[in-house]
Formats: C-alpha cells, structure tokens, sequence
C-alpha cells in the first residue's frame, strides 16, 4: 500500500531528490512558500504539492487539512525546509536571525504538532526531522545556526519518548555538508567537492521507509569521507 509522504522544503535540493526518490510507490506531497517554484517542481516530479510558509502556523494548518481530507491519511513527515546563516553574532542582522530560527526551528515543531494528531488517530505515522551535523557539533561563526540545530536535536529526541506509546516513530537524521543550493541562497560560495550528494540521503529516507514504524532507527548522520 502506498504511504503518503509530506516533504517541507520540497521545491529543490534534498526535499526534491527525495520526492524524486518515493514516488511514484508513494503518494507524496512536497511543501513550499514560493509557488511557481513548487508548482515546476511537483510538475518535474510528478507528485502533488501545497504551497505553505512553514513559519505561519495557520498555513501549515490548512495545508495539512488538505492533504487529509485528499488523502484520509499522514504516514511521513519529512521536515527537510531549512536555511542557512552564517558569520560572527554581532555581524548577524537581527531579522536574519529571527528567520533562521523561525523556519529551521519553529517551522519543524509546528509542523510536527500540525500532523500528530492524524497520526494519533492512525495509531501510527513516522516524523523525520533532517537536521545537520550542526546539530551535534559547533563552530565559530555558526553560532545562529547552530542554536537552531541543536535545539532541533533536543526536540527530536524528547518527541521519540513522547510518541513511542502511540505508534508514531521519530528521528532524526544528521547530513554533512550537501550539494544543494543552501549556502548559494544565503549569498555564500563554498567548494563542493566533498559535500554529500542528496540523492545518498533520498536512498537512505527510502530504506528507513521501507520497514513499518515499529522498526526504531538509532540518529543517522551523513558525512563524505573524504570531507
């Protein structure tokens, strides 16, 4: 039977390989707030979408009624929307930090506390938070970063004990650096020739969903080698 897959930042980069990756074995549903974007997307891929700014709880809301009153169902939530901020704090522009930690953070908690109750109901689901080798490891000129990561991995592991009795698995997984378009939007040139390929993480997300929820997978973090 299909599962229906929610991917937040599903326009490009890692949301995209992984919708790329599930469907067309799976219903899934890619999540943005710039809707020409998400419409090329979905069109390249082939899935269904909703456009949702995943820092307006009301937003995120309705974007979940409309996939359960489409689909009857939540199986996944894969909260992949991020950016990314770097530089010394006092250099950081204040609005910059308030979205970083809006959309890495509380973007991921509210869409999390959007879908638990469906999952509930289903006495079953699977949260995976995509998260950051910046969720176990800080560096200077990171600091906003950072912060937005770790709390992210507080989260992820206090919400595992919290869901375990209802069925509903959560995790979280810790990529290195990925060759995505994430430091370009933010302005930053980095060299990429040791950064993780989405797609090796898409491959992962597709064999962790090949198992049903009573499977717990430990934290996976991603990092090429030769990194």
């Amino acid at each position: 039977m299909k599962k229906v897959v929610v991917i937040t930042g599903g326009s490009g980069g890692l949301g995209k390989a992984i919708a790329e990756k599930l469907f067309p074995q799976n219903d899934v549903i890619i999540i943005s707030d710039n809707k020409e974007k998400i419409e090329i997307a979905a069109r390249e891929v082939g899935c269904d979408f909703e456009v949702c700014d995943v820092t307006k709880y009301e937003e995120i809301l309705q974007a979940v009624k409309n996939i359960i009153d489409k689909y009857g169902k939540i199986d996944c939530l894969i909260n992949n929307a991020g950016v990314w901020i770097e530089g010394e704090l006092d250099e950081n522009d204040e609005q910059r930090i308030e979205e970083a930690l809006r959309i890495n953070t509380l973007g991921v908690i509210n869409f999390a506390k959007a879908v638990i109750p469906q999952m509930k109901i289903q006495k079953e689901g699977r949260i995976i938070n995509i998260i950051s080798q910046a969720g176990f490891y800080a560096k200077a000129k990171k600091s906003v970063y950072t912060a937005s990561k770790f709390a992210l991995t507080g989260f992820t592991k206090a919400l595992e004990d919290e869901l375990a009795g209802y069925g509903i698995g959560v995790m979280g997984i810790y990529p290195g650096k990925m060759n995505t378009k994430l430091f370009e939007k933010a302005g930053i040139h980095k060299k990429m020739d040791d950064a993780v390929e989405p797609e090796s993480v898409a491959r992962m997300i597709e064999f962790i969903l090949s198992f049903d929820n009573s499977i717990v997978f430990p934290e996976i973090g991603i990092k090429n080698i030769n990194g």
